[in-house]
């Protein structure tokens, strides 16, 4: 017990090997938690959940260092502080208001703030803090979605990204939609994407009980005039 303890006060300390077990910490935490999302095809995955965790206990150890090592007067965690805020500026990539009510992106934004705070309490030493966040970051993200893909499917109002054929007008689109039992309550115009395609944000609410969201969106994806359509998730 005495020994444990003693490993454990060398490890709080800020030396070469604390440094290199909370980096690994970092990496253990970041990879995990990217790598779920990377299965998703988010735009936020491995590489990137890698690189906030790293930075943000990076930044730690430096203001630890700073204070503990070069006797750097203020407060040590201004520098921390930044990160938290920082971050956000990197989430807010990742959202995309998709209309007037509809956001989408919210859950990445989230993912990569809390991927920070790890990585902070990782660089701080905080080991205990930094492996519970993970396991609990993990099962939000991956173990409840199951429960939130359900919630989806019975939802009958979903989002998409159309692309049509430039010079075809919007309503020959919502005609053939509306024949298939799937009713448009919300247009956003994205405007020209090149030459050849014009596109569109559409909230699509599904009339036909026996479609689901991936039988709905196929159906539009098979309209003549449509060169794209993509369901838009969180």
């Amino acid at each position: 017990m005495t020994s444990f303890s003693s490993v454990m006060d060398y490890l709080h300390e800020v030396n070469f090997v604390s440094m290199l077990v909370r980096f690994a910490i970092a990496l253990l935490g970041g990879g995990i938690i990217g790598m779920s999302r990377g299965k998703r095809q988010h735009a936020a995955g491995l590489r990137t959940h890698l690189l906030v965790c790293i930075g943000s206990a990076s930044v730690m150890l430096t203001a630890l260092y700073q204070s503990q090592n070069l006797g750097v007067s203020g407060d040590v965690f201004r520098m921390p502080a930044q990160v938290v805020s920082g971050v956000g500026f990197l989430g807010a990539g990742s959202i995309l208001v998709t209309g007037k009510r509809h956001v989408t992106g919210l859950t990445t934004a989230a993912g990569l703030w809390a991927s920070a705070c790890m990585g902070l309490a990782a660089g701080a030493g905080f080991y205990e803090g930094a492996f519970m966040m993970c396991v609990l970051i993990y099962i939000v993200l991956v173990s409840l979605n199951k429960l939130d893909s359900t919630h989806v499917k019975a939802s009958r109002v979903m989002n998409v990204y159309v692309e049509l054929k430039s010079g075809v007008p919007l309503s020959a689109l919502l005609r053939a939609v509306k024949s298939m039992g799937i009713q448009v309550n919300d247009i956003q115009d994205i405007g020209s994407r090149s030459a050849e395609t014009h596109g569109y944000i559409l909230e699509l609410e599904i009339m036909r009980p026996e479609l689901g969201h991936v039988e709905a969106a196929e159906l539009v994806t098979n309209i003549e005039q449509v060169e794209f359509c993509e369901e838009m998730k969180a």
